[in-house]
């Protein structure tokens, strides 16, 4: 398995693993306060040689209880505590927690990172291919929130939005892309469906990938 780390702030750094290819797993060190902050982290030695270029790792992050990815891992390795799916705020953390959903067989948390208008969202939405039902969506509902959408989500002015599948946005209107995702989530799914089937976004994204920032 290799990495690739996706264009983006210094202090938001984003690395997608290859494999599974088509989930483009993504996992996030966020700066604040000289101290790093590891989101749903995969582990690789080009990481560890990113980490060293960070300041020290203060904890780690599982946003989605099925996330377990290396977090526990790598929270073992570094000395650090790791929160799963927080509902409440992350002792010297930035960030306000929000509770995207909390039922059986789904507990989901998201942050907001105010200070720097940026949303960090492990699941609910997504810039991988199936996750989006045109070519130039950018941000689509994941398939199983499609007939109850995240509604926590909702109202952000975000300049930044942090996935945990697929490369980050950082746009000045990544804010109202969530919002739209959200909006038409019950309403694009035939066309979701119709794109799954056919591949059409998988493909017009190998020709022309999708502009993010």
């Amino acid at each position: 398995m290799d990495v690739h780390f996706a264009h983006g702030p210094d202090d938001m750094a984003t690395w997608i693993a290859s494999d599974p290819g088509f989930m483009q797993r993504a996992s996030h060190a966020l700066v604040a306060g000289g101290r790093t902050w590891l989101v749903d982290p995969v582990d690789h030695p080009d990481v560890r040689n990113r980490l060293a270029s960070l300041p020290p790792v203060a904890g780690v992050l599982q946003l989605l209880d099925r996330h377990r990815r290396d977090c526990a891992a790598m929270a073992g390795d570094l000395g650090v505590s790791v929160s799963v799916t927080p509902q409440h705020a992350v002792d010297g953390a930035p960030f306000e927690v929000l509770v995207v959903r909390d039922a059986r067989g789904w507990h989901e948390s998201a942050l907001w990172w105010a200070d720097r208008q940026a949303l960090v969202v492990a699941e609910a939405v997504g810039t991988s291919p199936y996750f989006r039902s045109r070519a130039d969506q950018v941000i689509g509902p994941h398939p199983f929130m499609r007939v109850r959408p995240p509604g926590a989500l909702e109202g952000f002015s975000a300049r930044h939005v942090l996935l945990g599948h697929g490369h980050p946005v950082h746009r000045e209107d990544a804010g109202s892309l969530v919002d739209a995702a959200i909006a038409h989530a019950r309403g694009s799914t035939p066309r979701w469906m119709l794109s799954l089937a056919t591949g059409s976004v998988r493909r017009s994204d190998r020709r022309s990938p999708i502009v993010t920032g």
